[in-house]
């Protein structure tokens, strides 16, 4: 008896099946975690950053809770340098979604004019973590949800889904406690906080997949569109705003078919070439990538091994 013609559509309806089963045990997983820090927390809060993953993290939150609202708000903390079309996303998010939406920036950082361009890691450090430690003591948050995910960074890859800050919201990799068998301990001490994790075991090819499956509207940067762009060290900067935009030498943006993988401030993150323009062709072109999507921050003081130390020092 001869060989069969395999049967295509019987294929790929399989490997859909299996993808979203493996979907779904990472959603329940996520809404146990998201609700079990829920019932132990006095204050908690959500960052939202209104990128990708904190977008999909919400809208897990949301079902989390359903048919009420989850039982905390969301936090951005403001660099002052973000793109104006996420930050019209995160407002529009949060309206259509009827929740608290809380937006911190450090002053103080504004009047002096710190910015990426000219102040590196001093920038990062005061209007990022110095930033995000504040607005945690103005709203006295002790259980903070935050969508990191191991994948991304080395540093991260050692950090628990319930990690422990003292309380200057330090991070100490070797006291980290045991998770076996998805047992979490929530109990702190006076000053702790704890930062939260449900999105520890995705990866950004989960995150895509998700949001395609539940139909979550992402940000446009994370689709290709027409964007003008300058080339600095082999990455695509887009130029959101022009009049704060500092050229070099004869340099003057291009444009160019880009879309994002990682967002950050818009100066030092950079973009890529692509004509995935629609989430479907997002998945598909990320699946076959053999590059890192933190490729994309160009100097944001992550690279180089830091970004534990500014773990360590209160960074998320």
């Amino acid at each position: 008896m001869g060989l069969e013609t395999p049967n295509h559509n019987f294929s790929r309806a399989a490997e859909s099946r299996l993808a979203m089963s493996h979907l779904s045990r990472l959603e329940s997983e996520s809404i146990h975690i998201l609700r079990e820090a829920a019932a132990n927390a006095t204050n908690p809060v959500m960052l939202f950053s209104a990128g990708k993953d904190s977008t999909v993290m919400a809208h897990l939150a949301l079902r989390a809770f359903f048919p009420g609202k989850p039982p905390f708000p969301l936090l951005h903390v403001d660099s002052t340098w973000e793109f104006k079309s996420l930050l019209e996303f995160r407002d529009a998010f949060a309206r259509d979604n009827g929740l608290e939406l809380v937006v911190f920036a450090n002053e103080a950082g504004r009047r002096q004019g710190l910015n990426p361009f000219d102040h590196g890691e001093h920038y990062t450090r005061i209007m990022r973590t110095e930033a995000l430690k504040a607005a945690l003591d103005a709203g006295g948050y002790d259980f903070i949800f935050g969508g990191a995910r191991r994948d991304e960074e080395k540093s991260r890859a050692k950090e628990r889904i319930f990690s422990i800050r003292s309380a200057s919201h330090g991070w100490n990799p070797r006291q980290q406690r045991p998770e076996l068998w998805t047992l979490f301990n929530t109990r702190i001490s006076r000053g702790q906080t704890v930062r939260v994790f449900p999105l520890s075991n995705w990866t950004e090819n989960d995150i895509l997949a998700y949001a395609l499956w539940r139909e979550i509207d992402l940000a446009t940067l994370y689709f290709a569109r027409p964007r003008p762009v300058v080339e600095r060290g082999g990455s695509l900067v887009v130029v959101d705003d022009e009049a704060r935009m500092r050229f070099v030498s004869d340099e003057k943006p291009v444009v160019r078919s880009v879309r994002f993988r990682t967002l950050g401030c818009w100066p030092v993150t950079g973009a890529i070439l692509s004509e995935a323009a629609d989430l479907e062709n997002v998945v598909l072109e990320t699946h076959a990538s053999m590059t890192s999507e933190r490729q994309g921050r160009i100097n944001d003081g992550e690279e180089g091994g830091s970004l534990e130390r500014k773990k360590q020092e209160g960074y998320f």
